[in-house]
C-alpha cells in the first residue's frame, strides 16, 4: 500500500496564528497593571471621601 499523499508536514505550521507573543505578553501586563492602578486609586479616593 502507498502512503497517504495528502498528509501535511507538521513543520509547515499552517494552523498557527501569526501573532507576536511578546506584544501579547506586554499588552496583558500593562492592561492588568492599568486595571489594578484604577482600582487602587479608586479605593484611595473612596477612603478619603468616607473618612
Amino acid at each position: 500500500m502507498d502512503a497517504n499523499p495528502h498528509v501535511n508536514d507538521p513543520r509547515e505550521h499552517i494552523n498557527e496564528e501569526p501573532r507576536n507573543d511578546f506584544f501579547d505578553l506586554m499588552n496583558g501586563f500593562f492592561g492588568m497593571f492599568t486595571f489594578m492602578a484604577v482600582i487602587f486609586f479608586g479605593m484611595v479616593i473612596i477612603k478619603f471621601i468616607a473618612g
